[in-house]
């Protein structure tokens, strides 16, 4: 096969694997079936606890699992407003909490979420712990980890067909579904997200706290925290997060807007919303 071809294929490929992701309507390349990834992403998800065990009980696995809990009825209740609850059939929501000081969370494709007890240092409160939950779960809606993993596919492998990765390349496939997740299991972030990515899951993610009942105003000045974590020198878990200062000023922007969700898709089983 000529290059020409390869790329022509490639190309078209791309054309008939665009989708639009959920709240913002932006074009993505999503070569990868989600069914297939998730599946992949559970496998991992589950090495990974085996490696970092998850705590089983105590007050800080409860407040995870009930802001969890919310976000997720949230994305549920949005999906059954907007007659797609069909697209979440291939998740399978899981809230774990890792006994681990740095300050970092992630959500793999799939709904499988991990929060490290480090990021409630800087969260502070229940609200905050929404901004981040919101953030990491709307990765998983963007499919973000599977646009960045297509994306992968063609540049690294010169393949657009998950089965013909994993038969030639297994390894180097699975490195590539953690790598696109965001997740590794040293310190939780082996390849970030662009900032497109962070910019698209700060807005769906303050969306999704709002639908909740959680207050979107703590989105800005929780990011402001999350800057001066390090003591002076940010998270590795910020180095493609948008500057600060615009992200702050961005999020102010659009906590009217995610006001309006929250009156339009409220979330009555939320436990916020029921307080």
């Amino acid at each position: 096969m000529t290059k020409k071809v390869l790329f022509s294929l490639i190309v078209l490929a791309v054309l008939v694997a665009c989708s639009r992701t959920a709240f913002t309507g932006r074009k993505q390349m999503t070569l990868l079936p989600v069914g297939e990834i998730n599946q992949m992403s559970f496998a991992e998800y589950r090495a990974f606890l085996s490696k970092n065990p998850p705590m089983s009980s105590g007050p800080e696995v409860d407040l995870v699992r009930r802001v969890g809990n919310d976000i997720k009825e949230a994305v549920e209740v949005y999906y059954r407003a907007m007659g797609k609850s069909s697209e979440l059939r291939n998740f399978a929501w899981e809230f774990n909490v890792v006994n681990n000081p740095t300050v970092n969370a992630f959500c793999m494709p799939g709904g499988k979420v991990v929060v490290y007890t480090g990021i409630l240092r800087v969260t502070q409160n229940e609200d905050a712990l929404a901004v981040v939950m919101g953030h990491e779960v709307a990765h998983a809606l963007a499919h973000h980890g599977n646009e960045r993993m297509s994306q992968m596919l063609v540049a690294q492998l010169g393949l657009t067909s998950l089965q013909v990765a994993l038969a030639n390349k297994p390894a180097q496939t699975r490195e590539l579904l953690m790598a696109a997740a965001g997740v590794g299991t040293q310190v939780g972030v082996l390849l970030p997200f662009s900032r497109k990515h962070e910019s698209e899951a700060d807005e769906i993610g303050l969306y999704l706290m709002a639908m909740a009942g959680y207050n979107p105003n703590e989105a800005a000045p929780f990011w402001n925290r999350m800057n001066s974590a390090g003591g002076g020198a940010p998270p590795e878990f910020l180095s493609t997060h948008p500057d600060p200062s615009k992200r702050s000023e961005r999020l102010r922007q659009l906590v009217p807007k995610a006001r309006a969700y929250a009156q339009k898709y409220p979330v009555p089983n939320s436990s916020k919303n029921q307080q």
